[in-house]
Parts: C-alpha cells; sequence; structure tokens
C-alpha cells in the first residue's frame, strides 16, 4: 500500500501544465460574471422601474379611511339622519376561483341568502371576471349580517367598512333631508346641499404586505377628520305634525301634491318643511322622481289672492284708501275683461276684500298705483327671489321686475296673484315678514341664535293694520273660517289660483292655498298650506286647505307654549 501512495505521488507531480485549458477556464468563468452583470444591470438599471411596480402591485397597498357622515341634528338635539356601521362585501374573483369553490356547498349557500342573490347568479358574476382581484357582491351590509360572511372564511371574500344612513323619521322628512348613495355622496335634499360638510376629510393608510397579505411594514397614515354635526331649525315636532295633517288633506281631496312651511317670525328659521307624496328614504329603491320631489321648492305657481295684504298694504301707505275706507265691488271690465268676485258683494271695507279675498277691491287698489309699486312692494316681502338655502332644484319661479309696459288688465290681474310664480317658500318668507311686522329676515334650515337682525321694508304700524284685517279670514263669514282654532285668534289669508294646462289657457286645475300667521296677537310663526290639483269636488284654498292649517296650527301652538289669545270662541 505505501508503494502505490508514493507511485500516485509522483505522478501526480509530473502532470504537465496546459495552459489552454486554464485559459478556457478563465474565459468561461468571465463570460459568466459578465453576462451576470448584464443581468444586473439590466435589472437595477432599465427594468428597475417595471419590476418596482410588480412588487409594489403584488406588496403595496393604499386604503382610503373613511369618515363616518356627519349627523343632522333638529333643533332640539334629536337625529333626523344619522349614520350606521355596515360592510360592503367584496369578492376577489381570481382568487376565488384558484381555490376550487364549490358554489352548491352550505357556505356559499349561506352567502348568497344573506345578499339575498341565488347562489348560481353569484358564481356566474365571479366566473364572467376571472381576471379582476375586486367586485363588489353587496353594498352596506348590515354589520351582524357582514360578520356572519366573514366566520365562513371562503377564499377571496373579504368586506370593506362602509356606513349606512338612517332617517328616524321615515317619510315624513324625507323630500327635505334626501338620500345618499352607495358611494356616500348625497343625491338630493339637504344630504346633497351639505355634502361636503357631512363627508368631512377620509385618510389614507399605505402599507406592505406579504404573499398571505399580512401586514409587514406601515409605510404611512393619515387619520380621516370627522365631520361636523349639523343642527337644523327643523323641530321634529313641527315636522311630523305638518306631514301628517298635509298627507290627510291631500288624500281627502285627492289631490296631486301638496305641501307645508312652518316658519319661526323673530329668526326666519324654518321650523318644519312637509311634501306630499313622499317616500321612505331607508329603502328608496323604488321611490319615483314625483315622490323624491320636494313641493315646497320645486314646484312653483301662481300665488293667487295670498298676495291681497300685500296690495291692501301699499294703498294704505300710499294713502290712496283708509283702514275705514268703503270700496265699490260691483264687477266691471277692464281692457274688455270682466273682473268679478266669486260672490256678489256690491260695497267692502279693506277687512272686507280681505275677508271676502275680492278681486275687484284689491284691483281697484293697484290701478290707482303705479304698476312698479306692487312690483317693489312683492319683491321686498321676498317673492320671486330665491332663498339661497342650497336645497336641491330650488325653483325661482318668474316674476317680473323688469317688465317696462304693463296693460290694465296685467296690473289688475297682478294684484290677485297673476303674472308671477313663485314657489311655497317663499309665499312661507313674504308672511314671516308680515308676522315681524315688515321685518325682513333671511331663512334659515340651520339653528340660528337670536336676535337676528332683519330689514325693515314696510311700516310696522301699516302691517299691524293689515293683520288686524286679516284676522277676519278665520271668523265666521271669512273664507277660511274651517282653519279656525278654538283660543287663538290667527291673521290668515286664503287663495285659489287657476293652473295653466297643456294649451296655455287656465285650465289645469287649481292651486289652493292658506297661509298666515299666529297668534294674530304676537305673531310667534307663519303657516303656508298649499294643495295642488284637488279633484274631490272643492277646489277652493277656504274648503280644501284651510283644514289642513287649522289641523296643524293649534297643535304647533300648543307645542311652543304659545298661551291662547283669544277670550271667546273662534281663533
Amino acid at each position: 500500500m505505501p508503494r502505490i501512495k508514493k507511485f500516485l505521488g509522483k505522478d501526480q507531480i509530473k502532470a504537465p501544465f496546459n495552459p489552454f485549458r486554464f485559459r478556457l477556464i478563465c474565459l468561461g468563468v468571465l463570460t459568466c460574471l459578465v453576462l451576470l452583470l448584464a443581468r444586473v444591470g439590466d435589472l437595477q438599471l432599465i427594468n428597475h422601474p417595471m419590476l418596482e411596480h410588480e412588487a409594489d402591485q403584488r406588496s403595496l397597498r393604499t386604503v382610503t379611511l373613511p369618515t363616518n357622515r356627519g349627523t343632522l341634528l333638529d333643533r332640539n338635539g334629536e337625529a333626523l339622519a344619522l349614520s350606521v356601521p355596515a360592510r360592503d362585501i367584496i369578492a376577489d374573483p381570481q382568487r376565488v376561483l384558484e381555490a376550487h369553490p364549490d358554489f352548491t356547498n352550505a357556505k356559499w349557500q349561506y352567502l348568497a341568502n344573506a345578499l339575498n342573490e341565488r347562489p348560481e347568479a353569484i358564481a356566474a358574476q365571479i366566473q364572467a371576471n376571472p381576471r379582476k382581484r375586486f367586485l363588489y357582491l353587496g353594498r352596506k351590509i348590515e354589520l351582524g349580517i357582514a360578520k356572519d360572511i366573514s366566520k365562513l372564511h371562503l377564499k377571496g371574500i373579504s368586506s370593506v367598512y362602509n356606513d349606512s344612513r338612517f332617517y328616524p323619521m321615515s317619510e315624513a322628512a324625507a323630500p327635505l333631508l334626501g338620500v345618499v348613495g352607495a358611494d356616500n355622496k348625497g343625491l338630493n335634499g339637504l344630504e346633497h346641499g351639505y355634502d361636503k360638510l357631512l363627508q368631512g376629510e377620509p385618510g389614507v393608510e399605505k402599507y406592505r404586505q406579504d404573499g398571505e397579505g399580512n401586514i409587514i411594514a406601515m409605510i404611512d397614515y393619515e387619520p380621516p377628520k370627522q365631520p361636523p354635526t349639523v343642527q337644523l331649525s327643523i323641530d321634529k315636532f313641527d315636522q311630523y305634525t305638518l306631514y301628517s295633517k298635509l298627507r290627510d288633506g291631500v288624500l281627502l281631496n285627492k289631490a296631486d301634491s301638496g305641501a307645508a312651511v312652518l316658519v319661526k317670525v323673530d329668526t326666519g328659521e324654518i321650523l318644519g318643511m312637509a311634501s306630499y307624496p313622499s317616500f321612505n328614504p331607508n329603502n328608496y329603491a323604488d321611490a319615483s322622481p314625483a315622490q323624491m320631489r320636494n313641493a315646497a321648492i320645486n314646484d312653483s305657481y301662481e300665488p293667487g289672492s295670498t298676495v291681497k295684504p300685500l296690495v291692501v298694504m301699499e294703498g294704505l301707505e300710499r294713502h290712496l284708501v283708509r283702514a275705514d275706507s268703503v270700496i265699490d265691488t260691483t264687477p266691471y271690465r277692464v281692457n274688455g275683461h270682466l273682473i268679478r268676485d266669486v260672490g256678489h258683494w256690491p260695497r267692502l271695507t279693506m277687512t272686507g276684500i280681505l275677508q271676502k279675498s275680492s278681486d275687484i277691491g284689491v284691483s281697484h287698489i293697484a290701478l290707482a298705483m303705479p304698476a312698479e309699486a306692487l312690483v317693489n312692494t312683492y319683491q321686498a316681502f321676498g317673492l320671486g327671489k330665491p332663498t339661497g338655502l342650497g336645497l336641491t332644484g330650488e325653483s325661482v319661479g318668474y316674476f317680473p321686475a323688469h317688465r317696462q309696459r304693463w296693460a290694465d288688465i296685467e296690473r289688475a290681474t297682478f294684484s290677485f296673484g297673476y303674472g308671477l310664480r313663485v314657489t311655497p317658500l317663499q309665499i312661507a318668507r313674504e308672511y314671516a315678514t308680515i308676522g315681524a311686522y315688515g321685518v325682513y329676515r333671511p331663512l334659515s334650515i340651520t339653528k340660528v341664535t337670536p336676535p337676528v337682525i332683519g330689514k325693515q321694508v314696510a311700516n310696522p304700524e301699516t302691517v299691524k293694520d293689515v293683520i288686524h284685517m286679516m284676522e277676519s279670514d278665520a271668523l265666521p263669514g271669512g273664507s277660511g273660517v274651517r282653519a279656525a282654532v278654538p283660543g287663538y285668534r290667527l291673521a290668515i289669508k286664503t287663495g285659489t289660483a287657476e293652473k295653466m294646462g297643456a294649451s296655455g289657457k287656465y285650465d289645469g286645475g287649481y292651486i289652493n292655498y292658506t297661509v298666515g300667521v299666529a297668534p294674530a296677537s304676537h305673531p310667534e310663526v307663519a303657516l303656508v298650506i298649499m294643495i295642488n290639483h284637488p279633484t274631490a269636488g272643492d277646489h277652493f284654498g277656504g274648503s280644501v286647505a284651510a283644514p289642513v292649517f287649522g289641523n296643524i296650527i293649534g297643535p304647533v301652538l300648543k307645542h311652543m307654549n304659545i298661551p291662547p289669545d283669544a277670550l271667546y270662541g273662534h281663533g
């Protein structure tokens, strides 16, 4: 054995050195090194942005942290619209299909039932988008149901936070408050008008995750800025009273629609704004555009006799008439058109003109003054001017502010509410100004702290005289006697305006109003009732809208703890 070792050792020592083979090996190693460096250069310099992007796509996640939408409160702090926790159920179709699911098994059946879907419909949705990484299966799913879904541990199925909106007053305030869409944007009403404020500012969370979806590094975090709570001027009791009594009135008279607006005289705050028909804002999938309309602001009509107190006021201010003047009210012609009243009264006092709602009486006063006199007075009291409340689709109506030429018949009909179109909300502002003895204040839908400084647009003593005249309308013999409330003095005005039909003639039915302030001894609130196109028989404001006015104003005054101001029977 030692001999063999010795022999091998000698043989190895004597083996000749092959420089060619050595160079070949060196060249091979060098080539590999060059290729490796070229590859590294390619990855680091040329393809680096693409590779970094691919890596980020797989591991980097930016998540928007939503805010809870701001709460809408009534003037007493009770919720009118609030957000409740909910979840969106989402699928990653690619991941779902990689797991080769059996869509007919119990877990998928449970998921489908929870989302009010059929299992085959969910399967079809996922299979139609095999390469998608994100697919909504359900929006705003109740928190308890979403938690049950997460316990199923279905691969590729997860949930994200998306709060749901709840409206405690349901139909009673729906057209006013509006609704929120699936993406948490206000669609109409105050939800739309105050959308930016109610949304707040969402936060951002940026992190890196591993292949299993576990967070391995937090890169950036900005917390969401929560929106403020908005306190409205609405009173929940008043709002429900307005809505329920208005609904009863519209249904009783088989009318197309109706609106009611209640305004606090000394601040301009809107205590209630109701519209009928309405809808359920907590489940509005089947709501029609007609149900979602806010008739108090979206629709404008000729105001009819509701403007007559302003005509009498202007006549008194210009000394064309006195409070005890008597006017000839026999029918007469103007430009070939016969001006007449519903009843026959040969002579009426100023109070009588308002009590009987005499077109003849106010047209005589109007024709004794320049055309722009009434135009200016109507505008000073807010007619034809937008309210600026930020409500969706507010109609300005039509107002002839800059008309140069007026025919006598146009001046006459303007005095009993034709030739202009206004919204019920504008009429409410007009009567709030009357109730404030001629102090014009902007309307507010949010709660304000008094005192609210207004602008004196009429002589307070003249306005007081007219308010006293308006009391006669709710007394026996007045057109609004059906609005009377025992114990309270009401200063009201009824009105009936013919609607223009498709032919351009006044054959489209009637608009009925009863408007006024209460209590008459010291007005606290102004109330407007509008009933559009009653078809049950009667079509005068005194018989259609006046009972609704009385049914609302009584409970409202009691709710406000306003003591009765009438010593005897009639209000």
